[in-house]
C-alpha cells in the first residue's frame, strides 16, 4: 500500500537545506538551542515533543520522539500519559470551541 509517509525520509530531513540553505540552517540552529538542557530537562523536552507530535498528527515526528524518549529513559507508562495529556488538551481545546458555536446560535436565535 502506498502513502505519502515514507518512514525512510525522516532520515532525510537533514537534507531540507538543499533547496533553501540559509533558512534550514538558521531552523536547525533554533531547534538545538531550543533542545539543550535549560529550565527544562533534554528528558522533560524530549516528552513534550512526543506530546505536541501526536496533536499535530506528525508521523515523521511520534516515530522520532518514540525512540528519543526511550533513548532519554523515558518509561512506555510516561510516554503513554503524555500522549493522553496531548488528547486531553485537544480535545478540551475542541469543545471549548463550542462555546463560540453556543454564542453564534444565541445570536441568531434572539
Amino acid at each position: 500500500m502506498e502513502t505519502y509517509y515514507n518512514p525512510a525520509d525522516l532520515k532525510k530531513f537533514g537534507n531540507i537545506g538543499e533547496f533553501q540553505k540559509e533558512f534550514a540552517d538558521k531552523f536547525f540552529a533554533y531547534y538545538g538551542a531550543v533542545f539543550a538542557e535549560g529550565a527544562l530537562t533534554a528528558r522533560e523536552k524530549s516528552l513534550i515533543a512526543l506530546a505536541v507530535s501526536h496533536a499535530v498528527q506528525c508521523p515523521y515526528c511520534i516515530d522520532a520522539y518514540s525512540a528519543d524518549t526511550l533513548e532519554k529513559g523515558c518509561t512506555e507508562p510516561e510516554m503513554m500519559e503524555a500522549v493522553h495529556v496531548a488528547a486531553a488538551i485537544r480535545g478540551g481545546a475542541t469543545l471549548v470551541h463550542g462555546v463560540q458555536m453556543m454564542n453564534k446560535v444565541k445570536e441568531l436565535s434572539m
